[in-house]
């Protein structure tokens, strides 16, 4: 294999010079590249339906989501992609590490609906959030691309007399529907919910605790009973 070539100066010429540089850089770009993959692969899931308020906008916008129509059709996406955009493409990865149960004592009120991680602080934002329509009995849709299973859900749904328009969610706020068992792993968990005595907009407020580890994942889902 020959050796690089020399100037008459006895260095190496610009272009050999700059050939690896080239390739250097190349390859960071590369591994670059490939890092938010790698952390979506470890990733979990949220509630599908009724769709969590990430996930909604993910869907609804992900693959248009410059469109300015997006301010006036959806303003609480809008505002929520302006806040940062890495919300709605990781809305899979919502977690917090070893809460040991203690998600009251350790999510403060006005943080339930981003699971209290800062970076998701838009999704606390009371406003016009696009709603699914639920009846008194309805069932709840977790997609988990992990499937690590649940060690149980615990279900919410905020109080009659609360607006979430206007309002950013408190522990106080909320009435507690049920607990689920245990569900072993799949991609695909969906229960029944039964409820009565409730009309309009509400938030549906769910935490999944994983069962591989000491994983809490809570969302906000808007929904509307009629």
């Amino acid at each position: 294999m020959s050796s690089p070539k020399l100037g008459q100066s006895g260095r190496r010429s610009s272009s050999a010079v700059r050939q690896p540089l080239r390739a250097l850089v190349l390859l960071l770009a590369i591994t670059a590249g490939m890092l938010p993959w790698a952390g979506a692969a470890q990733a979990h899931g949220t509630i599908v339906d009724p769709a969590s308020r990430a996930y909604q906008c993910w869907q609804s916008w992900g693959t248009h989501h410059m469109d300015p129509a997006m301010q006036q059709q959806d303003p609480m996406c809008w505002q929520a992609f302006q806040a940062n955009s890495d919300t709605m493409w990781n809305w899979m990865s919502a977690l917090r590490d070893g809460l040991g149960g203690q998600y009251q004592a350790r999510t403060p009120d006005g943080q339930l609906c981003s699971n209290g991680l800062t970076r998701n602080n838009s999704l606390n934002t009371p406003g016009a959030w696009k709603q699914t329509r639920v009846s008194n009995n309805f069932s709840v849709k977790l997609y988990d691309q992990a499937s690590h299973g649940a060690d149980y859900f615990r279900v919410y749904v905020s109080k009659n007399g609360f607006n979430p328009a206007t309002q950013s969610l408190g522990w106080g706020n909320l009435d507690f529907l049920t607990q689920t068992g245990r569900y072993a792993p799949a991609q695909n968990i969906t229960f029944n919910i039964s409820t009565s005595g409730y009309t309009g907009h509400h938030i549906l407020f769910v935490i999944w605790q994983a069962s591989h580890l000491d994983q809490a994942y809570m969302w906000c889902s808007d929904v509307n009973f009629g």
